[in-house]
């Protein structure tokens, strides 16, 4: 009796991949409204597959990272600025929109200049330490197959 017990406690209990995946996916301001990974959330920004392959401590660094040496400032024939990734085709994203918000513009109506201040949005979200510990988890998984634990301790 006591192992079934044991038993329907673990199944009850997320595992840390489980919730790092809930707080990568888990609202509009969250992970998963700029990248994609094991085919959910929106392929905006980059890739994450290859920060899958860094330390834990490495893939924490680069979730509180301000850089954005991808995100450039665009100004539309419109008249509209904002900041956006490079553009796939004519297919632009508003970063400055939570969710970033999709823009069609042929690339003859498109400039870009340099980032001048905007910030990759994590950097100024306050998570605690098993919180990034347990995204970093559900990244090390998704991107790489890697079902290690992360240990709060190893977070910046």
């Amino acid at each position: 009796m006591i192992w079934a017990l044991l038993l329907l406690a673990q199944a009850v209990v997320p595992t840390q991949i489980e919730r790092g995946e809930a707080l990568f996916f888990g609202s509009a301001h969250a992970c998963g409204g700029c990248h994609a990974l094991k085919g959910k959330g929106t392929a905006v920004g980059p890739d994450l597959r290859d920060v899958a392959r860094l330390s834990p401590h490495g893939i924490a660094l680069t979730i509180k990272s301000t850089v954005t040496q991808y995100v450039q400032v665009v100004k539309l024939k419109d008249g509209r600025t904002f900041p956006s990734m490079p553009a796939k085709g004519d297919q632009l994203y508003d970063l400055s929109k939570t969710p970033p918000e999709p823009v069609q513009a042929p690339a003859a109506d498109v400039s870009t200049q340099p980032n001048n201040g905007w910030k990759h949005p994590p950097s100024t979200q306050t998570f605690t330490s098993q919180e990034l510990a347990d995204i970093v988890a559900y990244i090390r998984f998704a991107g790489a197959n890697n079902r290690g634990p992360v240990s709060p301790d190893d977070m910046p």
